[in-house]
């Protein structure tokens, strides 16, 4: 869990260090280098013709592109929330283990490491198989937040009651408030954060970041989040379904 809270805070930094990269700069067929060949620009030329197709509406253009996206990217997501799920379901005997050998020795270590996963092959559940999937979809996310952040057209465009080219508060806070929902369903609820300090700390860490940049930057990018967290609260749902509130990790159920 600790590795996986690192990796959090790993992305975290990723994320607010590219947002303030080249953010300014313009996206078009002559930029350079091979982030903005082939990986803005693609993104962002789908989001022009999208939004031309629908008489220059790019409000309902980065809709459209972020549920694409979303839609392509559900393989890998499904992975990474039963994965979520799978380790959840085990934390009561990870925890009876770590009681079992508290010592700080090496040798209690190993043992311990050995019991752990001796009970991840039992259950058959990968504890870093979570991981990848996020790695892999993170390069995806963050270069469609560039192509909305550097499509100049953009800007200029209003949308429903709000410009996207001008933070909007509205907008922001609902942007928190559906990352927070989004990541307490995939904790399983309040019993599922109470039971991990350092998850319940995230739970509220990551919405809070969330409004303070979506406050700073266009509503463009707060439009795309609310849409991708929507999906996400969504996906979840219907991937764990009522499962979550009654799925006692004491029944030891995840043994996918």
């Amino acid at each position: 869990m600790k590795k996986k809270l690192t990796l959090a805070f790993l992305l975290i930094g990723l994320v607010a260090l590219l947002t303030g990269c080249n953010v300014n700069e313009p996206i078009t067929s002559e930029s350079t280098g091979f982030w903005n060949e082939f990986v803005v620009y693609p993104l962002s030329w789908v989001l022009t013709q999208v939004a031309e197709f629908f008489g220059g509406n790019y409000g309902l253009a980065i809709i459209i592109v972020t549920l694409l996206i979303r839609t392509l990217l559900l393989p890998l997501m499904i992975k990474q929330t039963r994965s979520s799920k799978a380790m959840q379901a085990l934390q009561p005997e990870m925890k009876k283990l770590r009681e079992k050998y508290s010592s700080k020795d090496q040798e209690t270590q190993q043992k311990l490491q050995k019991e752990m996963m001796e009970l991840f092959q039992t259950h058959g559940v990968n504890p870093l198989a979570g991981c990848l999937p996020i790695l892999v979809q993170m390069p995806i996310l963050l270069g469609f937040y560039h192509s909305i952040m550097r499509t100049g057209e953009i800007a200029s465009h209003n949308f429903l009651w709000f410009s996207l080219g001008e933070p909007d508060i509205i907008l922001a806070v609902t942007a928190g408030v559906t990352t927070f929902i989004q990541q307490k369903i995939m904790m399983g609820g309040a019993e599922g954060a109470a039971a991990n300090p350092q998850m319940k700390m995230m739970l509220y860490i990551m919405p809070v970041m969330i409004v303070v940049f979506a406050i700073s930057f266009p509503a463009a990018l707060s439009l795309y989040w609310v849409i991708g967290n929507l999906f996400m609260i969504v996906q979840t749902y219907f991937i764990t379904g009522p499962k979550i509130q009654s799925d006692s990790p004491k029944t030891g159920g995840a043994k996918k």
